[in-house]
């Protein structure tokens, strides 16, 4: 009987205590905690800003605060063009005159063509169509070497500064060509018959 009395006091108070802490438990939660953070929004997506292209370093400033603008370009200066001759000038060339040729000169002893043609005249012998051909002798015509050439229809007369080269022409037209000394008598494409040769042959030997 006294146990129990003196067991109900610390029961009662025991029970009190219980009480005490759910009340407390049940005060908290009207209460806000301290490490509970508050709640958070999503900060706004940033603004997109226009990039501008990188200024030209070439643009001039503008005073007036506008955009600068680029410099003209630089005109490209035209090509060269060829020198044109003034109106009415001419543009062919000079023509220059050949070097005049120059024949060796014949033998002191030798007659000249010229005198074998007036020895032919004077025997009564046809010397038509007489024409100095000596340009002919030189290396723009036919290149013999030779000092003098006249030709006529009946015989061509050629005169020869040595009788080594008269005697070289002669062998190379034997049989229609006649030698003295240093002159040479040529039938070759002429109509002149084979008796009448001989009168100019001799005509020719004995011109001295």
């Amino acid at each position: 009987m006294n146990s129990r009395i003196r067991t109900l006091p610390a029961v009662v108070l025991l029970g009190a205590l219980v009480a005490g802490v759910t009340a407390c438990g049940d005060s908290s939660r009207d209460l806000p905690q301290a490490d509970q953070a508050p709640p958070t929004t999503a900060p706004p997506a940033p603004a997109t800003v226009p990039v501008e292209p990188p200024a030209d370093p070439s643009a001039a400033p503008s005073p007036t605060g506008n955009p600068p603008t680029a410099a003209p370009a630089t005109p490209a200066a035209p090509a060269p063009t060829a020198a044109t001759a003034p109106p009415g000038a001419s543009t062919a060339r000079p023509q220059t005159s050949p070097p005049p040729v120059v024949l060796p000169p014949r033998p002191a002893a030798a007659p000249s063509a010229r005198q074998v043609v007036a020895a032919f005249r004077a025997a009564g012998l046809k010397v038509s169509n007489v024409k100095d051909k000596s340009i002919d002798c030189g290396p723009d015509g036919l290149g013999l070497g030779c000092s003098e050439l006249i030709t006529t229809d009946a015989v061509r007369i050629y005169v020869f500064p040595d009788e080594t080269s008269a005697g070289d022409i002669a062998d190379t037209w034997s049989g229609a060509s006649y030698r003295d000394g240093s002159v040479v008598l040529n039938y070759l494409g002429t109509s002149t018959p084979t008796a009448e040769r001989a009168r100019y042959d001799r005509v020719l030997a004995d011109l001295r």
